[in-house]
């Protein structure tokens, strides 16, 4: 399948898609024996891609892997705030992954994290539609608010929605939403009077925690990274 050759060499190890840019408008890409254009394509299993003469190089495979985030942990590689950070908890991992998307140092549950731009990209952008389910346990009364979970509410100018609410205890609630807001699920709470106890993701698409213990990771097999990518 042919792709844009910016993309194949950021793939292949050799540059970021911006460098890669330049190095076509500089005339080091050729494809075939001919010099290759600012959003040229071309098939790797198919064409002879080169760089300043030398043939680009197989990608490596990428990784993927599941987290399941503890309380107390930010969802980002470094912190400047000094807090503990995921990537001390996947720091035996061989690969240098990122989260994709978060969840907020007080909530937990399960958290991607790779080193695949693409599959970032379309689990995060709300376009895709990927649903992320929730465990909420909160303080109120979660029967009255019912109602206003399952409405567009308005916070801080912008309108959150979910995709499903569902009473599944005195105080305990399963959310799913699809928009991704910075602590949406906190901030809807918030709005129908609710305080947020405690918050577990449980699913991001078909993928589902399992029984992966807290702070513990484990790749993804083969059928969960193909449900993924449907």
């Amino acid at each position: 399948m042919k792709e844009r050759l910016q993309k194949l060499l950021s793939a292949a190890g050799i540059c970021s898609r911006r460098r890669a840019e330049e190095y076509l408008l500089a005339g080091r890409v050729t494809v075939n024996g001919e010099t290759a254009g600012l959003g040229d394509r071309a098939d790797p299993a198919r064409d002879r891609i080169e760089v300043d003469g030398a043939p680009l190089p197989a990608p490596s495979p990428h990784t993927y892997i599941m987290l399941n985030k503890p309380r107390g942990y930010v969802s980002t590689l470094s912190d400047e705030r000094g807090r503990k950070t995921v990537a001390e908890l996947v720091a035996d991992c061989p690969a240098r992954v990122w989260p994709v998307g978060r969840l907020d140092m007080d909530s937990e549950g399960l958290l991607l994290l790779t080193d695949d731009g693409a599959l970032t990209q379309r689990l995060t952008h709300p376009s895709h539609g990927v649903e992320k389910e929730y465990r909420v346990w909160v303080t109120g009364d979660a029967e009255r608010a019912l109602p206003v979970l399952s409405a567009p509410v308005e916070d801080g100018g912008e309108v959150l929605t979910a995709d499903r609410v569902e009473r599944t205890g005195k105080n305990a609630l399963t959310i799913v939403i699809h928009q991704g807001k910075n602590r949406q699920v906190r901030r809807m709470c918030a709005a129908a009077g609710l305080r947020v106890d405690r918050l577990r993701r449980v699913r991001e698409g078909e993928l589902a925690l399992g029984g992966l213990g807290p702070g513990k990771w484990r790749p993804l097999t083969a059928e969960e990274l193909a449900l993924l990518q449907v």
